[in-house]
């Protein structure tokens, strides 16, 4: 078995998301690779699980140590049957479930130096000391292998690679190649584009122009090196000698593969190469680079024995051991002055024999991430050493004083982490209760965490998780705690089951849920259920979801940890009561609609084409059917339909087609496919060059057809060209399956389809004047109904058949299913889409690329989930302590393509105020206890606040208002709040609602109109 099917081509129902992160070619060269880790702990297995999800060839695995119940810490495929038994052994055959394409065996043996020519990428963890580390990697480096080794040690980690002296990177951001439209280019090469649209490059790039009139040379596909000017223009060199720019033309960038050359790491520790993990940490990457080397000579000096946590005597002997390393190694801290950070490195010797589950995962998933760079040649990899570090997330000394005592070793799962945090601190967090919203791919990567770090699974702790999702065969590749055998399982319940596996402790302890958060289960999730938790995580993949939490969390003074990724990108964010803003406060900007004119008539580039297919789709194969049933069942369906806005024409003509071209048998639908195709790519396009011909001019004699608007070509019908074969197999079949006919069984006869369209009658095109083409968006549509044509819809729709005759019949629409490649619907969207693009010489894509922006795909990997889940965990802690200031917290952005991180304090919550008293106004509320009259509030917040209340809205509905009548004021005045809503919405409050909101206006004792908090009516 291997990573690739049997038939050659990559499993896209199973790498679906995967793909669209590393492409086509990426995952083929990787799933030729064979890779090797050696050290089977937490970082080895994490690693390891994650390039075994992606696809590799196949996997080794070598650790032959019998593992130990301090293992448990962070390997969570070991249980506590398995103590004793060798690491290797026991984690091959759970990371073989995980990819039924990817083998995975144990190496036997290292002392075998031949062995190695087998793997593309060998990775050492933490348990191969830097000597062993220092063989391997010369071995390696000699032999053209890709070498990557790291470790974590408490909250502090390394990691390093070397890809050899000529490794090639075939695409350095993974980023979409960027386009432009041209509105010059001057003799000294100078491009500037049309409307001020960003060009979005950077100097080095490099570009190929298309269309270009007058400098036709610029045609030939020749690449230009960048030099950027400005967001709006930039340069290629002189091209004075092609000729002079007269109009059009587009640029496209190309991605250009890079050299690389890394060496090997003996070569490397006295002058390292380093990238920066956070910036507000610079001096930390060499105190660190020594540290670590230090922390091998002390094991080296001690039998292998690592610092005692807490303990002075051996924290002394590591700052010595460093200080005598930046000696040896002076440009490390940029010279013989540079100082030694006593505090860090005491720091580093006190959690030498800590494992943390959020550091494992930030490391498992960044270098899983190098290794199949390492693989690809996709996306830049590290250069060479990074360090990284997360004292913040230490306990309070005051509250949990960590000692010799406190972080000593008692025995348990938990003894790793107990030498980090101090016992209190651990027993603190198997005592909270939390709630997890989703437990899709970030879902199961935090449980996995929590149950190993045992939260929620002390007397007092719980975790609830719900997710209204089932585990779907896409879902395997990125969501680890699922199976094959878990498809369409609810992934709450398999998720619970899974972890309460890996740490028996939570059986009992946490519950999963199948409902879905919002306005509709607040009577499940109620005021008493949100007031039980200790804090929320979020594990959502749409905004809508994570702002709903992000106010239920607002409203009951709940922190909130909040992630997401996007392919190789991820954030982390952390949202404290009265202390940072909320999720909320700051939105990303609306992605920017298509142009409607743009959709119908000037498309330029894919995006177009495949929306506008899309939108064809739509209509053709489920508004249609859907109006046609709508009809027929509804006696007053056309005089609403006349009632509405949009194009009424439109809806009746397609009714009237679907009723009285009805397909008797499926060779009729292949007829209609072949005429639509006509309509479509043929007579469309000569209509729009009659309204508009080659040479028409613009109102200020400016050419029509230039800057974004290409003249089309209308297209000759070729069953040889595969786009127009789709694009009549895939709407025949979609036709006939609206009528209930049978289609193609399996690949569709292209013989059997030409004797078919041999005696289709293709008529004439006839250019029809009456037909107007809106040219801009901000033009009236010039073919929209207006009164005067109420009359000639009605008359229109006096000729649709009588319903009564047709009580029988009805169409099946068709629901858009991306991932179903037997079901037509990407196979007709890519071709329409296509030939659209054919008509405007605009490149063709494939179902592939189709499909990802047809469906509307995020991108999504195993590796960015891994880091930021564990980025997460990382802040989980300074949470659960309590920590009150800001600046202990960090935001977290990533882009492991790159690689780049940056981190950031959260922003604060803004403050207001009212007659000289402050507010937070993100989190406080004016509370009110008991169900009191509207008169008594009133006069409440008179005495109390100094506020006159001007208004008072409940949702929707205005409860008071300063300039009601009295005959208004005094029938409410004396109701409860709770009388008033009903008096006025005519419903009861539901039963299971227990605080309600008010808005309110109000005036200060100035009299002035100003921002107040809202009410909290507490029942």
């Amino acid at each position: 078995m291997s990573a690739i099917p049997v038939n050659g081509e990559i499993d896209e129902a199973l790498y679906s998301r995967q793909l669209y992160v590393l492409g086509k070619e990426a995952m083929l060269k990787m799933q030729h690779s064979n890779v090797l880790v050696v050290g089977m702990r937490g970082l080895g297995v994490e690693i390891a699980k994650n390039v075994v999800l992606a696809g590799v060839k196949s996997l080794a695995v070598y650790d032959p140590e019998p593992a130990t119940l301090q293992d448990l810490s962070t390997q969570f495929f070991l249980t506590e049957a398995d103590l004793g038994k060798p690491r290797d052994r026991v984690s091959r055959d759970k990371l073989a479930e995980l990819n039924s394409y990817v083998p995975v065996k144990v190496l036997e043996s290292l002392q075998d130096d031949r062995q190695l020519l087998e793997y593309e990428v060998v990775v050492a963890t933490d348990t191969v000391s830097l000597k062993e580390k220092i063989l391997l990697n010369n071995i390696c480096h000699a032999a053209g292998i890709k070498f990557i080794c790291t470790e974590t040690r408490g909250l502090f980690g390394s990691a390093f690679v070397d890809l050899g002296e000529d490794f090639t990177v075939i695409d350095s951001t993974g980023e979409e190649p960027r386009t432009g439209i041209v509105s010059d280019i001057e003799s000294d090469g100078t491009v500037t584009m049309l409307d001020e649209n960003r060009h979005g490059l950077e100097d080095g790039n490099f570009v190929k122009f298309s269309e270009v009139e007058g400098l036709e040379k610029l045609n030939d596909g020749t690449l230009f090196k960048v030099e950027v000017l400005g967001p709006f223009a930039f340069k290629i060199g002189s091209v004075e000698k092609y000729g002079k720019y007269k109009k059009g033309g587009s640029f496209t960038e190309v991605k250009v593969p890079q050299k690389m050359s890394f060496k090997s790491l003996q070569e490397s520790l006295a002058a390292p190469e380093m990238l920066y993990s956070d910036f507000a940490k610079v001096d930390r990457a060499g105190q660190l680079h020594l540290g670590f080397q230090a922390l091998q000579r002390f094991s080296d000096r001690h039998n292998g024995r690592l610092p005692r946590p807490m303990n002075d005597e051996d924290a002394a002997e590591l700052v010595s051991l460093t200080a005598g390393l930046a000696a040896e190694q002076p440009d490390v801290l940029g010279g013989a002055d540079a100082e030694i950070n006593e505090n860090v490195i005491k720091e580093l010797a006190y959690q030498a024999r800590g494992d943390i589950p959020g550091m494992v995962a930030f490391f498992g998933g960044f270098i899983a991430q190098e290794v199949l760079k390492a693989c690809s040649g996709k996306f830049t990899p590290l250069k060479q050493y990074m360090y990284f570090d997360c004292l913040e997330s230490l306990p309070s000394p005051e509250q949990y004083p960590r000692t010799e005592q406190t972080t000593a070793a008692i025995n348990t799962r938990y003894d790793n982490q107990i030498a980090v945090f101090g016992l209190e601190f651990q027993k603190k967090i198997t005592n909270l209760t939390v709630f997890l919203v989703g437990s899709g791919a970030i879902g199961c990567e935090m449980l996995k965490n929590w149950a190993l770090m045992g939260l929620g699974s002390g007397v007092e702790g719980k975790i609830i998780v719900t997710d209204n999702d089932s585990i779907e065969k896409s879902n395997l590749n990125r969501q680890f705690l699922f199976r094959p055998k878990d498809v369409g399982r609810n992934k709450s319940e398999v998720a619970a089951e899974a972890v309460s596996v890996m740490n028996p402790a939570l059986k009992g302890k946490i519950e999963a849920k199948i409902d879905k958060v919002g306005p509709e289960t607040e009577n499940i999730f109620d005021d008493s259920f949100w007031q039980g938790l200790d804090f929320v995580t979020n594990a959502l993949d749409n905004v809508d979801a994570r702002t709903y939490v992000d106010r239920r969390c607002v409203f009951y003074r709940k922190a909130l940890l909040e992630s997401g990724t996007l392919g190789t990108k991820g954030n982390s964010q952390v949202i404290i009561p009265r202390l940072t803003e909320s999720y909320s406060s700051s939105r990303d900007p609306p992605e920017k609609s298509i142009p409607l004119c743009t959709l119908r008539s000037f498309p330029n580039k894919i995006d177009h084409t495949i929306a506008w297919a899309k939108s064809l789709f739509q209509g053709y194969f489920a508004d249609a059917p859907e109006n046609v049933n709508l009809y027929l069942t509804q006696p007053n369906f056309v005089e609403q339909t006349m009632k509405q806005s949009g194009d009424v024409k439109s809806v009746l003509e397609t009714i009237y087609e679907a009723l009285n071209e009805k397909p008797a048998t499926f060779d009729d639908c292949i007829k209609w496919a072949r005429l639509e195709f006509e309509k479509k790519f043929n007579h469309d396009v000569k209509q729009l060059l009659y309204n508009f011909p080659r040479d028409a001019k613009t109102s200020s004699g400016e050419p029509f057809w230039s800057g974004p608007k290409r003249a089309p070509t209308p297209l000759e019908f070729d069953i040889n060209n595969d786009d127009h074969f789709d694009f009549i197999v895939g709407g025949a079949n979609l036709r006939a399956f609206n009528y209930g006919l049978v289609g193609d069984s399996g690949t569709p006869d292209k013989a059997a389809y030409a004797t078919v369209l041999e005696n289709v009658k293709i008529s004439d095109f006839t250019p029809r004047s009456d037909i107007k083409i809106q040219v801009n968006d901000d033009d009236p549509d010039p073919n929209a109904d207006g009164l005067d044509g109420i009359d000639s819809l009605k008359a229109f729709a006096s000729t649709l058949p009588d319903p009564i005759t047709l009580t029988d019949f009805r169409m099946i629409p068709v629901e858009f299913e991306k991932d179903d490649d037997t079901n037509h619907h990407i196979e007709f969207i890519t071709a329409c889409s296509n030939c659209r693009a054919q008509n405007y010489f605009i490149e063709t894509v494939d179902r592939q690329r189709t499909k990802f922006i047809a469906g509307r795909i995020i991108p999504a990997i195993a590796t960015t989930t891994s880091l930021v889940t564990g980025l997460v965990n990382l802040e989980l802690y300074k949470v659960a302590d309590g920590k009150t200031d800001i600046e202990q917290y960090k935001n977290g952005f990533v882009n492991l393509a790159l690689p780049f991180f940056g981190f950031s304090e959260p922003i604060a919550s803004p403050k207001g105020s009212y007659n000289g008293k402050s507010y937070d106004k993100i989190w406080d509320r004016f509370d009110v206890q008991g169900n009191v009259k509207l008169s008594d509030l009133i006069k409440h917040f008179q005495d109390k606040e100094g506020l006159e209340i001007t208004m008072l809205s409940y949702g929707v509905s205005l409860l008071y208002a300063s300039f009601f009548p009295p005959k208004k004021l005094k029938e409410r005045l004396n109701l409860s709040i709770t009388d008033l809503v009903k008096f006025i919405t005519k419903a009861d409050v539901p039963p299971h609602v227990r605080t309600m909101i008010l808005e309110i206006c109000a005036d200060d004792k100035e009299g002035e109109d100003i921002e107040v908090p809202f009410i909290t009516i507490h029942l």
